[in-house]
């Protein structure tokens, strides 16, 4: 009897839970209050998982598998809203808070799926979130165009007074090498000739002063042109001095003096 009796109760207690557990469907249940106590429990199911996820102790299997159970407990509290809302109950979709984890911050999420307390510490999962820094603003072609000027295009390189000194300067070292070529190669055909060696020593001799005095002239024009590298270029005639303006400003205010007492 005492056996029977336990079997009996076991039965009994195996039906009544069965009568309470939570339909697989949301589409089962026809009753609104049961709807509602249906997703209050899910909503206290979320949070016990959410609470138990914020330990990073766990290992990282248990933590994605608490993670996978309250996105799918999620699904279903959607389920469950909806069909309150069809059974004529409010609508939590529209008028319920947004989901936050434990900070009280809206938990981050990518394509519906949502990681919450030590999920988000996961690898690959914080790479995810990440933000890339913003690109550097471009400039437009208005902007760029503020900037260009006639020394953009090249128009003053020669007014700068440098590059004119330069220039003949590496002219003359040109001419000078181009003479000392052309002697050599003419010292070489008068080689040739058997009655040519006087005039060879004679022409040497020629060659070496001309080169001679080239060099001093050279010297004498680079120290020239050193000192018109530093000498200023004004492109306007006539500069007026700080004196000039001063009278000019004094003879302009007394001319305004002179109109407003005076009359015209």
């Amino acid at each position: 009897m005492t056996t029977l009796a336990r079997w009996r109760a076991a039965q009994e207690g195996g039906t009544q839970q069965q009568r309470t557990r939570r339909p697989y469907l949301a589409s089962e249940c026809e009753d609104l209050r049961e709807a509602e106590k249906w997703r209050n429990q899910v909503i206290s199911e979320i949070a016990r998982k959410v609470s138990q996820i914020q330990n990073a102790g766990l290992g990282e299997f248990r933590i994605r598998d608490l993670n996978d159970e309250i996105n799918k407990l999620l699904r279903e509290k959607g389920h469950w809203e909806v069909r309150i809302k069809e059974l004529g109950g409010p609508d939590y979709v529209r008028v319920g808070p947004k989901m936050t984890d434990m900070d009280g911050q809206e938990a981050p999420g990518n394509r519906g799926y949502m990681y919450f307390g030590a999920a988000k510490d996961l690898p690959g999962v914080k790479e995810l979130f990440e933000q890339e820094p913003p690109a550097p603003p471009r400039k437009t072609r208005g902007e760029l165009m503020k900037d260009i000027d006639a020394d953009y295009y090249g128009y003053r390189d020669d007014d700068d007074g440098v590059l004119v000194p330069l220039e003949r300067i590496a002219e003359r070292k040109a001419i000078k090498s181009a003479l000392k070529e052309f002697t050599r190669k003419k010292l070489a055909s008068m080689a040739e000739t058997e009655d040519g060696e006087a005039e060879i020593h004679r022409t040497e001799i020629e060659e070496e002063e001309d080169l001679d005095s080239e060099d001093d002239e050279i010297s004498l024009d680079e120290t020239d042109e050193r000192s018109e590298v530093q000498r200023f270029m004004a492109h306007v005639p006539n500069i007026p001095t700080q004196a000039d303006i001063e009278a000019a400003l004094v003879e302009r205010k007394k001319r305004e003096l002179l109109e407003t007492f005076l009359g015209d």
